[in-house]
């Protein structure tokens, strides 16, 4: 006889299955409230990004990022992501990969919902995402990716699973908790050649990093592997008994944001893209580093896409010649009009301050000039035992 457990679960997974369809069907008739009272209010997808200022337009103040010159064809862009910082705003395609499937344990991370405990990971994280944003297409693969009858498909979906057909994607991100599955999509990527993003967050949750990893140009993560994968040691024996791994949602929403904020750098084209940046909580520290590919890494494929990497160095770049603008010259200025500063070098001088040691990369926007001392030369009053009132009365007379 089939178990309450397994009835509950078997109706959770209706649920969500109901919730999904009304999510389609809401999206084809143009956000039609479902008929469900306790679902929200779903809107439309967009098809085309707008830069309309107005609070009905969820891409506007993404779009700002456009006007203020940090990035600059926003809309070219939109056709492979739909940009910016997880959950709110999401890429134009997600393919989730995960085996495991939601506990009571999970709710810290601020994601899951207890309703949606016994479900697959990545059915759960779909059906949160759809709600957020419904322009994203999902595709998700509950199995664990380590395996050999999975490991096959896993390449497939990054060699083919881009959104114009027969394009590899566009980008990969590891947020896994174990080496081997590190280790799973490192060998993937290094045969493929596919650049890949890699985080984690320490077992006592006070520090986490992320990581860049071009194939033959960058440190792979077998290049520098932990000691626990460099001495084939089993992680499951490292484990004490009664003793699970710390977690905090503060650490790991740190970690996460930098690294899709890391993640726009890359596909945005702005600002400089992170190779490595370290986050400790108890210090407030973020070392940041490079690192090179090792010419001895264990993975063969490594070793190739380095060998690759230095023939494309060799080869001669062709140049492309910059367009220089033209100064705008008044040839004719009959008037004499001239522009120049209000203020004098001297006068700029008087009004500055001193310009205190800061670290690299820290500029001051203005300084103090420094308070005068001393008695200035101006007529002053001698001090009197007189009155306010015969004060008064004296000037009166006068």
């Amino acid at each position: 006889m089939t178990s309450i457990e397994e009835l509950k679960l078997r109706v959770r997974e209706l649920e969500n299955e109901l919730i999904k369809c009304k999510q389609k069907r809401c999206t084809a008739m143009c956000a039609e409230e479902t008929a469900d009272n306790n679902q929200p209010h779903h809107r439309p997808r967009i098809d085309k990004m707008s830069a309309e200022v107005v609070d009905s337009n969820p891409y506007s103040r993404l779009m700002a990022l456009k006007r203020m010159g940090i990035v600059e064809d926003y809309e070219v862009r939109y056709n492979r992501i739909h940009s910016a910082l997880l959950p709110y705003h999401l890429f134009a395609q997600l393919i989730l990969f995960d085996y495991d499937k939601v506990e009571l344990a999970n709710m810290n991370r601020l994601f899951f919902q207890p309703h949606q405990a016994g479900l697959s990971k990545v059915e759960a994280a779909e059906h949160t995402l759809r709600n957020i944003n419904p322009d994203v297409q999902f595709e998700t693969h509950n199995y664990n990716i380590t395996t050999m009858e999975h490991f096959a498909h896993f390449m497939d979906r990054i060699s083919y699973g881009a959104l114009q057909e027969g394009k590899a994607v566009d980008l990969i991100l590891s947020c896994v908790d174990n080496f081997e599955a590190r280790m799973a999509i490192n060998a993937a990527c290094n045969e493929l050649g596919q650049i890949w993003m890699e985080s984690g967050v320490s077992e006592n949750a006070v520090s986490g990093h992320i990581q860049l990893i071009i194939p033959g140009e960058t440190a792979c993560f077998a290049c520098a592997p932990p000691l626990v994968v460099a001495a084939n040691i089993d992680e499951k024996t490292l484990k004490r008994e009664g003793v699970c791994a710390a977690s905090l949602p503060t650490t790991m929403g740190v970690v996460a944001g930098i690294l899709v904020q890391n993640v726009l750098k890359y596909l945005l084209k702005f600002g400089t893209v992170s190779h490595y940046l370290g986050y400790n909580a108890m210090q407030d520290f973020f070392p940041t580093m490079a690192m090179k590919a090792n010419p001895t890494c264990d993975d063969r494929y490594c070793r190739k896409q380095q060998d690759d990497y230095k023939k494309e160095a060799e080869r001669p770049k062709k140049v492309v010649e910059e367009v220089v603008e033209e100064e705008v010259v008044h040839e004719e200025n009959d008037w004499g009009i001239e522009l120049v500063s209000e203020q004098t070098e001297e006068e700029l001088h008087a009004a500055s301050g001193p310009v205190p040691d800061l670290p690299e990369g820290i500029t001051v926007a203005y300084t103090i000039p420094e308070k005068e001392t001393g008695v200035s030369g101006g007529e002053t009053v001698e001090e009197t035992e007189q009155s306010l009132e015969e004060l008064m009365a004296q000037m009166r007379k006068m």
